[in-house]
């Protein structure tokens, strides 16, 4: 892991958004911080705020310009750059089950190879670790999770994919992800998941968010189809519990 000492800087995107950024790294006590300042905001409620977006090392800040200005913006922000802030609504733990291999994880024997290890063992170090959900992207609800095992981290694929299925359980890197809906891809697949990452029958449609933490936890692929049918049919509830610290 590696610690930022970059100042915190106040950077204007446009008229209409103001970006704080933390640091020049991926670093989960950067993220951190970029949730910490999310969460105070969002309870100090400020007004003319339209939208807070975390992403990997900084916050940016949406708000109408007719109601706030960026100076006065900045000045209400500011003073909750403690680091006291706290994430606790935000550690939420989702286990997600995935099946691997075979059509549904089409690169697992590749990522297998490649590595030097057993298709198993691949599965076994995926997951034995719990992903953090840095920020969300791409697609709709899609995860760009850290830090996967040292040991599986591979670069892209060198020809992406131009369909990839809704539910593809992914790495890159050191990095997890998840396609929340089938879209082209460059990523390793190593499984596919039923739960839907994305779905507007929801109340909310989005199911994960910046400071979740994830674990995998491997199926067979006939109780992935049973639970696919569940998802399909809008009957698969999957609930978070509390995060390990």
């Amino acid at each position: 892991m590696h610690l930022s000492t970059s100042p915190v800087r106040f950077l204007p995107a446009g008229d209409t958004a103001l970006v704080v950024e933390f640091g020049d790294v991926v670093d989960r006590t950067v993220s951190d911080r970029v949730i910490a300042l999310a969460d105070a905001i969002d309870a100090r409620a400020v007004p003319g705020i339209v939208e807070l977006v975390p992403t990997f090392r900084s916050l940016m800040i949406h708000y109408d310009p007719l109601q706030i200005e960026a100076t006065d913006l900045q000045t209400a922000v500011e003073p909750l750059l403690d680091g006291k802030g706290s994430v606790s609504h935000r550690a939420r733990l989702f286990t997600l089950p995935v099946a691997y291999g075979g059509d549904f994880g089409p690169d697992l024997a590749e990522v297998a190879e490649r590595t030097g290890l057993s298709p198993d063992a691949v599965v076994q170090l995926h997951t034995a670790v719990t992903y953090h959900v840095y920020t969300l992207g791409f697609l709709p609800g899609y995860p760009y999770m850290g830090d996967g095992p040292k040991e599986l981290s591979l670069p892209r694929r060198e020809s992406p994919r131009l369909r990839v299925p809704m539910g593809s359980v992914c790495i890159a890197f050191r990095q997890a992800g998840i396609y929340s809906l089938e879209s082209p891809g460059g990523w390793h697949l190593l499984g596919r998941t039923p739960v839907r990452l994305f779905d507007i029958r929801r109340e909310t449609a989005v199911l994960l968010a910046p400071g979740d933490k994830i674990r995998f936890e491997p199926v067979s692929h006939d109780t992935f189809r049973s639970l696919a049918e569940q998802a399909a049919a809008g009957h698969l509830d999957i609930r978070p519990s509390g995060a390990p610290a």
